[in-house]
């Protein structure tokens, strides 16, 4: 009897478990903003290649723009961490989170912004 291949959900499972720490905190901290923008009452965002291949991108990359790169989504996740149960905490006792969820989306969006800036442009190394 033949083995059968593997099916996508395995392999995306395997892929997951492959995963770098760097790449794993990256979709933690959308998870964590998707959540905000939630809560701020915007619509899901989609995410630009550009945003979903960020960890590979800079794994290949390397160098001062990989460490910087670490250290600024470390940033995010402690402040994304705190200002998302903050968020949760208004919202559970009825008050409205949406003005706050918004200005959290918006230091998200930037900080966000300045990681990706971060990418070389094509064609130049490190």
């Amino acid at each position: 009897m033949a083995a059968r291949p593997p099916s996508s959900d395995v392999q995306r499972g395997a892929a997951r478990l492959a995963a770098s720490p760097f790449a794993m905190k990256w979709t933690a901290v959308h998870e964590a903003a998707a959540a905000v923008g939630k809560l701020a009452g915007l619509a899901p965002e989609y995410r630009t290649p550009e945003v979903r291949n960020f960890p590979a991108i800079m794994r290949d990359t390397g160098g001062w723009r990989l460490r910087l790169a670490e250290q600024g989504v470390d940033d995010l996740a402690a402040i994304l961490e705190p200002g998302l149960a903050a968020l949760v905490a208004l919202h559970g006792s009825g008050a409205p989170a949406a003005p706050a969820a918004q200005a959290l989306w918006q230091e998200f969006h930037s900080a966000r912004a300045a990681l990706l800036a971060l990418i070389p442009p094509l064609g130049i190394e490190r």
